[in-house]
């Protein structure tokens, strides 16, 4: 099989896995001629970063051949679909010849797992070496690690990779029994702890060496300190899938603040099931609204930004699933009108947090203009917010929303307006 006949498979096959975001990697450049790649300014691909920056990454598998028999992966042993491998070598030479004809800033690589998981996880590693030790490639790397392989090449691969990341797969212990038997939920909890403990051992590593002052003998002389050591500076991530059973969405944002809280991860990323062919029984047969992945990824970043806990998000007593119908963030105002109107020139900064429409940054500058002034309604025209979902929740100097919050249709008229369905749809 030609070069080209394999990336399109490797390609193709690599696109179920949405932890690709590039954020966090350290500041890297070939200024000066030293080396090839860089880890800022903006490429022509679509992995966007928290900040704004968009980090084009060659996105591939190492090889679609795997010995797992996973039920939701297209991938799996007794799936009927076109295999293709690549070798270490040419992996090396397509990120080198992508970079250098503009289209790529960084490599994303996994891999199907094929003859033991330290082999498989071995190859990975040794592409990730010979791109910056060999070639002293500067960009980004992100290296999908296998949780059963050895420490030390886990180790290794936070030396060479500026992010890792192991997927857990499936939400909880019984639904990763029931369709991925052969995967170890033990074993994949403690290579994210032992990851976690690595990346912040060289952080805090960093932070020492930043603190500490260099005296040198004679004073004549230019001291330098020996680097600190580096792993993975972007930190770890995970995906897990959403929609293959029957887990609602209480649970689902409960794992997610676990492995936020217990592992310190960057990102917990949400990918809908996807229906695959020849699927087994234990499958939906369609997958789930492409909207609850949006809710799951929103509830998620109010956990992260907004001070929202995960069981505020979806209180118990209900059916454990977010409304697909309005934002979480809307939905709980509405489900909490006793916390409000929130005074814009008094409230705290946690409760304004929690006005339906205003994000993290409106959030500061309002602070920031309220210290010289008081803010009153067209400080927020000014700032943008959409007003039809923040005026019944707030009041200003010059304004008070009434009775607008005891509106027992308060719910519908924040509804988005009814929209024509196209023929495909």
């Amino acid at each position: 099989m030609n070069l080209q006949s394999k990336l399109a498979i490797l390609a193709d096959a690599a696109k179920y896995d949405a932890s690709c975001a590039s954020s966090g990697a350290a500041p890297r450049d070939s200024l000066g001629g030293r080396g090839m790649g860089s880890t800022e300014g903006m490429g022509i691909c679509h992995s966007y970063a928290p900040d704004g920056r968009c980090i084009s990454l060659l996105k591939i598998l190492l090889t679609n051949f795997c010995q797992y028999d996973c039920l939701y992966c297209v991938n799996r042993v007794s799936s009927n679909v076109p295999r293709a491998r690549f070798t270490v070598q040419e992996v090396v030479d397509l990120t080198l010849d992508f970079y250098r004809r503009n289209c790529i800033e960084g490599l994303f690589l996994s891999s199907g797992i094929i003859q033991s998981p330290d082999y498989t996880m071995e190859q990975v590693v040794e592409v990730a070496r010979v791109l910056r030790e060999e070639h002293d490639f500067r960009g980004y790397i992100h290296l999908k690690t296998i949780p059963d392989a050895s420490p030390e090449l886990m180790e290794r691969a936070g030396r060479h990779a500026d992010r890792l990341s192991i997927n857990v797969e499936l939400p909880t212990p019984e639904g990763l029994t029931a369709l991925a038997p052969q995967k170890d939920g033990a074993a994949i909890a403690r290579s994210m702890a032992r990851m976690a403990v690595h990346i912040e051992d060289a952080r805090q590593a960093r932070k020492e060496q930043a603190a500490a002052k260099v005296v040198s003998m004679p004073a004549s002389v230019r001291a330098r300190r020996a680097p600190a050591p580096h792993f993975a500076p972007g930190g770890q991530s995970t995906q897990m899938i959403v929609g293959a059973d029957a887990t609602d969405d209480r649970t689902i944002l409960a794992t997610s603040a676990g492995l936020y809280g217990v592992h310190r991860l960057r990102r917990v990323y949400y990918s809908a099931f996807s229906p695959i062919p020849d699927a087994a029984r234990a499958l939906p047969l369609i997958a789930p609204p492409t909207v609850r992945e949006h809710r799951l990824y929103q509830a998620d970043w109010l956990m992260r930004f907004y001070g929202f806990a995960h069981g505020e998000i979806v209180p118990a007593g209900q059916d454990g699933m977010l409304a697909l119908d309005m934002d979480p963030k809307l939905a709980w105002a509405i489900a909490h009108r006793e916390r409000f109107p929130v005074n814009l020139n008094t409230a705290p900064r946690e409760l304004m947090l929690r006005v339906p429409g205003f994000g993290v940054q409106t959030v500061d500058r309002l602070l920031a203009a309220r210290r010289v002034r008081s803010l009153r309604h067209a400080d927020l025209a000014r700032l943008h917010v959409p007003l039809k979902k923040v005026l019944p929740f707030v009041e200003a100097a010059d304004y008070r929303p009434g009775r607008t919050l005891d509106a027992t249709d308060l719910a519908a008229r924040m509804a988005p307006p009814p929209a024509q369905r196209g023929l495909f749809d």
